[in-house]
């Protein structure tokens, strides 16, 4: 590690996070009169304490640094962004800088070992100081990793392990964030491809690249970009993020020391009843070619019980269902059914595509357990286990997987999303589906620090079929009366946003949107034109691989859409965008064919609005602009001119990121994207800085997730966006399916009217439970010892006691004595100075705002 991460881990870290509570205001409100009210409107929205966030980079033109302004520190706005608060900016203990219209500067003097700080100003009045800072060597940072070990598959394939999907989230309460990295076996799979993948990890790493855990979700959870939707978030509001996700027996947690070496394993807490039945962590529900084999017997000899053949929906005969003549008697005997089971195998699924190879097919968890956990994110602490609903019911027979041409045992049954959103308005709820080309299920939780609580699912029933082994699934509503029309609809990736302007958040699953109250909101549905299989049918808008949903047209009142679809002939269109609030289409083509890839962005500044691009490039109105477009990988907020670019590079080819008009403006040398041809990045999002995104890529051998960070200065003022709830909650869902980018509920754009920029109503955790988690963190670090640790922890305790009471009198008499217990304190009392001046300072802080109240 350089010197620069040394004193960075030492002083950004461990003594996180010295600038003011934010204060609470009234009203996620438009600075202006809007083209209508996108307000969040309510109490307060439930979101992050964040640090100033401050980082500084070495370039050639000399050091550029980039700090947040909070959302709730906004007060108005000017020509070039909001206003609120300004800063001081300090190198060596000096001023050396007022910066009133931004969030960065470049110190052209300062040096490779300069020490800066920025003091927020209001009023004239310095109120805050950030935590102190040293420049990058470059303008990358290196997170290094811990790579896990090689294995060997049951069938004896060796494999590897590469970084992969990425999630942040804030698990000790001191502002800054810590990062969670996926770890892909090298075979993972897409859920349709056959053959065993190695485990996947979860890691949770702090900025220093100190390994805190590591989530091993065992041989039951099968590897690949469907099965592992991760969320990291603060539900409870406690003020540190939580981690969710599917489990399964053999499920553990692997904690670590501060040396690296593994000090505990814990398995998680299986259900009572699982553990009664004889489930137990030892079970391996991988299915070999000979267990495969055996299931299909075994799903034969059961046939005339099947409900779909007892109600009379299915034929009653397997020879039936192959279109042979009848030659066996039922209730099969083994011998019959393990005769079927060859013709099966051999003849009548090879005769439907000779991709059919179910002979060989292995690797896949089709029986066994299934759970959703949670776990504590800032050690790892498994808090509840609990079933997963939806289960799998069966192997993909009644979800159509076996009614194709393709037929693919474990595929439609498991595809997995999952989000976080605001449905109430103010508290986050975990979002965890199962299906979207058939049956339809979604399931949403509260998480109260104890217990998860089901708030409300939903479910679209099967799609009838007439012969399980011989039909179509797609395109046919399910069982339900409400939620039937949900079928064939979703898409690889879910998103959650208020597109109807209560200030509560829908859930975007694809062509179709959930309500915030679990209601069905709309199922989109268009007539099928002239050229296609069936003109004038009217369909629904079907399946798509990408969704982007934010305010693309300015001009139009609320959200829109924009959706590519890839049901070819079958669809309306291979790219649409819709009314979030209707679902109504407002422009699109039809393309009669599978359109896989789409995206949206500020590329043509002079064009009003975001462009699209699917097939070709399109005005937010719908004039078409090109036959050309940019890439559809992943898009960025990387220019200080708030133009959007793009994220290029797949497979071994090394990341760039390109300006459609500047052309290539990074070269990420020595790293590489994730995902094969979807070309991911780790992750995209505004983790520290000013309010732009910064690039998070793995390099080439894995050894560490490099940070690239802007560092062209921007007058452009703006609120972190992770103070934007729908960017938020859209970072937590990036990791889900197919990646896709977060957006703003508002247009973001180079000509973004700040006036319509909405300003945050933020419920952060009680300014005392930030003092108490900042205060924890440095006495776990041996910052604060015994017995100054003891007595100053004792006091924050009174006073939290009478803060709980409402007793603002003696809270304040209480924080004064804890102000002076510190500024009495020195080093000979086992405090540092770097320690003992964040304390005062934030304890300061809040001795204003309760003088203030």
């Amino acid at each position: 590690m350089n010197k620069n991460v040394k004193k960075q881990s030492l002083t950004k870290k461990v003594l996180a996070a010295s600038l003011a509570v934010p204060l609470l205001m009234s009203g996620f409100q438009s600075n202006a009169s809007a083209k209508t009210d996108n307000s969040i409107k309510g109490n307060g929205i439930q979101l992050e304490y964040l640090d100033r966030g401050l980082v500084a980079a070495s370039t050639s033109e000399g050091n550029f640094l980039s700090w947040r302004l909070l959302g709730d520190e906004v007060t108005g706005q000017s020509d070039t962004g909001l206003t609120g608060v300004n800063f001081h900016l300090y190198r060596n203990g000096e001023k050396i800088a007022m910066i009133k219209d931004s969030t960065n500067y470049l110190d052209a003097n300062g040096s490779p070992t300069s020490t800066y700080y920025v003091k927020a100003v209001k009023n004239g009045k310095e109120i805050d100081q950030s935590s102190k800072t040293t420049p990058w060597e470059h303008t990358y940072y290196d997170l290094k990793l811990k790579k896990p070990a090689d294995g060997v598959t049951p069938s004896g394939e060796a494999y590897s392990y590469t970084a992969n999907d990425m999630s942040i989230g804030d698990v000790d309460g001191d502002g800054q964030y810590e990062f969670f990295v996926k770890w892909d076996p090298t075979n993972s799979k897409d859920v349709s491809q056959k053959g065993y993948t190695g485990k996947t990890y979860i890691d949770c790493y702090t900025f220093d690249g100190t390994l805190l855990y590591r989530i091993d979700l065992g041989v039951n959870i099968r590897s690949g970009a469907h099965y592992t939707q991760f969320l990291v978030y603060d539900f409870d509001g406690d003020g540190k993020s939580e981690l969710m996700f599917k489990t399964a027996p053999g499920t553990k947690v692997i904690r670590y020391d501060k040396q690296g070496n593994i000090k505990s394993e814990d398995y998680i807490t299986m259900p009572k009843e699982d553990r009664k039945a004889g489930y137990s962590h030892q079970d391996d529900y991988r299915m070999s070619s000979k267990d495969y084999y055996q299931h299909i017997v075994d799903m034969f000899m059961s046939w005339h019980n099947h409900e779909e053949v007892i109600n009379g929906n299915w034929p009653s005969t397997l020879e039936e269902s192959f279109g042979i003549e009848k030659q066996y008697q039922y209730p099969l005997s083994r011998e019959d059914a393990e005769s079927l089971a060859d013709y099966f195998i051999d003849e009548y699924a090879p005769s439907r595509s000779s991709r059919n190879d179910l002979r060989s097919f292995e690797g896949f968890i089709l029986t066994g357990p299934e759970y959703l956990s949670v776990f504590e994110g800032e050690t790892g602490k498994e808090l509840e286990t609990i079933h997963y609903k939806y289960g799998r019911h069966d192997d993909g027979l009644m979800w159509g997987d076996y009614a194709m041409s393709r037929i693919e045992p474990g595929n439609r049954v498991d595809r997995f999303l999952a989000g976080v959103a605001y449905l109430d308005g103010k508290k986050p709820y975990a979002v965890f589906s199962r299906g979207y080309y058939t049956r339809t299920t979604m399931v949403t939780y509260s998480w109260d620090g104890e217990h998860l609580k089901e708030n409300w699912s939903v479910d679209s029933g099967w799609t009838l079929m007439s012969n399980p082994f011989n039909d179509s699934p797609h395109g046919k509503f399910g069982t339900s009366e409400e939620f039937g029309s949900l079928t064939t609809q979703g898409a690889h990736s879910l998103s959650t946003a208020d597109v109807d302007g209560d200030g509560k958040q829908e859930i975007i699953y694809g062509s179709a949107t959930i309500d915030h109250n679990g209601a069905l909101l709309y199922s989109s549905t268009d007539v099928m034109p002239p050229e296609s299989a069936t003109p004038g049918v009217t369909a629904g808008l079907g399946h798509g691989d990408a969704l982007h949903v934010t305010d693309i047209d300015p001009e139009r009142e609320g959200l829109e859409i924009f959706m590519v679809h890839e049901g070819g002939r079958y669809a309306p269109y291979g790219y649409a965008l819709r009314d979030a609030k209707t679902g109504e289409v407002i422009n699109g083509g039809y393309t009669g064919k599978d359109t896989g890839r789409g995206m949206i962005g500020d590329i043509e500044p002079d064009t009003k609005g975001l462009e699209t691009w699917a097939v070709g490039l399109w005005s937010a109105n719908g004039t078409k602009l090109s036959d050309q477009a940019p890439g559809t990988n992943m898009n960025i907020k990387w220019s200080p001119d708030m133009t959007t670019q793009i994220v290029s590079g797949s497979i071994d080819s090394t990341p760039t990121i390109n300006d459609w008009k500047k052309g290539t403006v990074l070269t990420a040398e020595n790293t590489r994207t994730n995902n094969h041809t979807k070309g991911n990045p780790s992750l995209v999002a505004d983790v520290f800085g000013d309010w732009r995104e910064e690039l998070l890529v793995r390099t080439a051998d894995s050894q560490a997730i490099r940070i690239f960070l802007s560092t062209e200065v921007t007058n452009r003022k703006l609120y972190t966006l992770m103070h934007d709830p729908q960017y938020r909650t859209g970072i937590a869902w990036q990791n889900v399916g197919y990646n896709q980018p977060a957006y703003t509920s508002f247009y973001f754009a180079s000509d973004t009217d700040w006036g319509e920029v909405p300003v945050p109503d933020i419920e952060i955790p009680s300014k005392l439970s930030v003092l108490k988690n900042i205060l924890s963190t440095n006495i776990e670090n041996k910052e604060i010892e015994a017995p100054l640790s003891s007595q100053l922890a004792n006091t924050l305790k009174q006073a939290q006691q009478h803060e709980r009471k409402g007793n603002k009198k003696q809270m304040i008499s209480i924080v004064e004595k804890f102000i002076d217990q510190v500024k009495n304190a020195s080093v000979k009392n086992n405090v540092s100075e770097d320690a003992r001046e964040l304390l005062v300072n934030q304890s300061e802080h809040i001795m204003n705002d309760l003088n203030n109240e």
